[in-house]
């Protein structure tokens, strides 16, 4: 565990522009791991889910009652446009599935280039909050709240 947890971070760091302050701390993935509800998948360049060889991608995703969120999705930023954020969400909704969930949810800042695919894997907008993310420089921006029922 300590092994993904330290490929997690280094996914996140690559991954999240520090100016959004959207990473989390090693503690806060840490903490939400030791829940038995959180989980988390690592991605390989060739898609594979649990990766196979080096991790350039990961998910985590919290269940509650029937109802999941993916709490967090990361892609090195090398790798992106191969299918990979695709190949996690998918992986998501699959094992959200297997855990007898019926919505996947997922929150985002507004101006978030994922939002298309988020799109394409037929999440719907159905909340915001605004000037939710403060940015390091100052302007704030308002978080989209998504939803996919899962079939």
């Amino acid at each position: 565990m300590t092994d993904d947890l330290d490929r997690i971070m280094a996914i996140m760091e690559a991954a999240f522009d520090p100016e959004w302050n959207e990473a989390w701390t090693r503690k806060q993935v840490s903490d939400s791991l030791a829940f038995t509800n959180t989980h988390y998948r690592l991605v390989d360049a060739d898609r594979a889910i649990p990766a196979r060889g080096e991790a350039v991608g990961f998910s985590l995703v919290r269940a509650v009652a029937d109802e999941e969120e993916l709490l967090l999705i990361a892609v090195d930023p090398a790798m992106r446009g191969r299918g990979l954020g695709r190949a996690l969400i998918e992986d998501a909704l699959q094992q959200a599935r297997q855990r007898g969930s019926a919505k996947l949810f997922l929150e985002m800042r507004d101006n978030n280039p994922a939002q298309s695919l988020y799109r394409n894997c037929q999440f719907e907008p159905i909340g915001r909050r605004r000037e939710y993310y403060r940015t390091r420089s100052g302007p704030k921006r308002d978080a989209i709240t998504f939803a996919r029922t899962i079939d």
